[in-house]
């Protein structure tokens, strides 16, 4: 029988490929492709998240990587928003094709009902080349073309058909920008490949979230039916158990700490790459969270990781100059846990919020 893993060792692995486990002297564009991506479809939330992973990290350095094109927000797992190097754009993107063709299919189909699909992609993506489009502008020129349509349908359905990418400014630290979009090909000068296996795909994930089910693999990506694609890797991979029987995969040289390895306090960001990328999310989330009710399609909380599960969310307000990081346990921290975490919330107040003249952090009654 395969050996079994419990929740802490699981924590511990899935946090040491996290790059939370400690800080990394990771460039950024190395750390973003170890990760396979970080998800980031606020503008610059997200920037947070490299804060945690990264030691000495300049949020210029990812700005860069944006302006020169070596890098892109665009929509692919799960059809959401996720910066990636542009080498892991022109390769991901035809995998995740179903995935965000199903998404946008089911919302928007009906909108673009008799319209065919082929002239819908090319008018779309010559109004995007010509120069970058909100999805708002998009849709007013594809409905002059087809008037009596959604015009939001008509845009949203071309993003499913043709690779788009946010243009900087969006995205770029302390800018600000409307989203507007154009295709990957025009803003990258290269296609995209479609020979990039789905197996590599997989391990990559492994290396960065593993030990992990098949269905952890789904939830990660949208793709369904990786069964068969884990089954062909069988001969390459290692097996395990969860506590509840659940079969896990791995890489045999992937880190696997000792359960009893200190973690860090760490603070995410609202939509965390820990926090969405697995079917059973218990390796991180505790029943203290749950018991929250946050609301399952409301804003996702800041999360605060103690001894490497959620223990408390956390917010950041400025006002009079005073950058004020709240810190909201879930129930009474220890005296060491409240010092760990006022050090770095307040490193991360004066990161996030470097204009203001003075960085506090408050703790709220759990």
């Amino acid at each position: 029988m395969p050996a079994v893993m419990g929740r802490r060792a699981l924590n511990r692995a899935t946090l040491d490929r996290q790059l939370l486990l400690r800080r990394h002297t990771l460039s950024a564009h190395d750390a973003i492709e170890h990760l396979v991506g970080l998800q980031a479809q606020t503008p610059h939330t997200w920037y947070t998240g490299l804060w945690s992973r990264l030691s000495g990290f300049d949020p210029a350095e990812v700005s860069a990587l944006l302006t020169e094109r070596r890098a892109v927000r665009m929509a692919l797992m799960r059809s959401t928003i996720h910066l990636v190097s542009a080498r892991d754009a022109l390769a991901l993107r035809p995998l995740m094709q179903p995935v965000i063709e199903r998404s946008t299919r089911a919302v928007f189909g009906k909108g673009v009902a008799g319209v065919e699909p082929g002239e819908l992609a090319a008018a779309g993506r010559a109004a995007m080349e010509e120069k970058p489009r909100t999805f708002s502008e998009l849709g007013k020129v594809l409905g002059e073309r087809w008037p009596g349509h959604d015009p939001a349908a008509l845009a949203q359905t071309v993003r499913a058909s043709v690779p788009m990418v946010q243009v900087p400014p969006r995205g770029v630290w302390g800018a600000a920008g409307a989203a507007r979009h154009t295709s990957a090909e025009a803003w990258l000068g290269e296609p995209l490949r479609g020979d990039y296996p789905v197996e590599e795909m997989v391990t990559r994930y492994l290396a960065a979230f593993g030990p992990a089910t098949v269905r952890d693999v789904q939830t990660w990506s949208g793709l369904t039916r990786l069964a068969e694609v884990v089954e062909r890797l069988r001969p390459r991979l290692v097996g395990f158990r969860d506590e509840n029987g659940a079969e896990l995969f791995d890489l045999p040289q992937a880190p696997r700490p000792d359960p009893d390895t200190p973690a860090p306090v760490r603070f995410l960001y609202d939509f965390d790459n820990l926090l969405l990328s697995h079917a059973d999310r218990s390796r991180v989330v505790t029943d203290a969270f749950r018991q929250q009710k946050f609301a399952p399609h409301g804003p996702v909380p800041r999360l605060v990781l103690v001894d490497g599960f959620t223990a408390a969310t956390w917010t950041l307000a400025v006002q009079d100059e005073t950058a004020t990081l709240l810190v909201r346990p879930f129930a009474p921290l220890p005296a060491a846990d409240r010092d760990a975490l006022a050090e770095e919330g307040a490193a991360l107040a004066a990161f996030a919020a470097p204009k203001a003249k003075a960085h506090r952090v408050e703790f709220s009654r759990a």
